[in-house]
């Protein structure tokens, strides 16, 4: 039998969780804990908390300068130090790793870009970007950080 969680005042209509989702969002929090321990990749004695544990990193860095050249940060999580030979397969499983979609492209028949070319329409003096700020005003005519 699965136990099921209410949210919110008994009265009122609400959804149910069930343990799965309960247990679930549980762990996300243990997860993201200020307060939990996180092990020195430096030094294996020291037991961080997790909400100083950016600020250990860089002093215990300049502490042990050999091992420093040897670990490389992940690109996903700045907390995560490899061993340069480990660095290519904890980047294809990190758990911080998001993956991207590509999407088709919003405008499939664009001109391609040619460097050099110019391949917007000319607008004609007819169509001229105006202003709107009466007659009494006018735009000048050169920009005072192109003089």
């Amino acid at each position: 039998q699965m136990a099921t969680i209410r949210f919110g005042p008994p009265s009122s209509p609400c959804r149910e969780a069930s343990a799965a989702e309960q247990a679930e969002e549980n762990e996300e929090k243990i997860k993201w804990d200020p307060d939990k321990l996180q092990q020195c990749p430096y030094d294996k004695n020291h037991q961080i908390r997790a909400c100083r544990f950016p600020y250990h990193l860089i002093k215990c860095r300049k502490n042990h300068p050999k091992l420093a050249r040897e670990l490389k940060t992940c690109p996903y999580n700045a907390r995560h130090l490899v061993h340069k030979h480990e660095l290519a397969h904890h980047t294809e499983t990190c758990e911080n790793r998001m993956r991207v979609y590509t999407e088709d492209e919003t405008d499939d028949y664009a001109a391609p870009f040619v460097w050099g070319v110019n391949t917007l329409p000319q607008l004609s003096p007819l169509t001229r970007p105006t202003n709107n700020l009466g007659p009494s005003f006018r735009a000048p005519n050169t920009l005072p950080w192109l003089d």
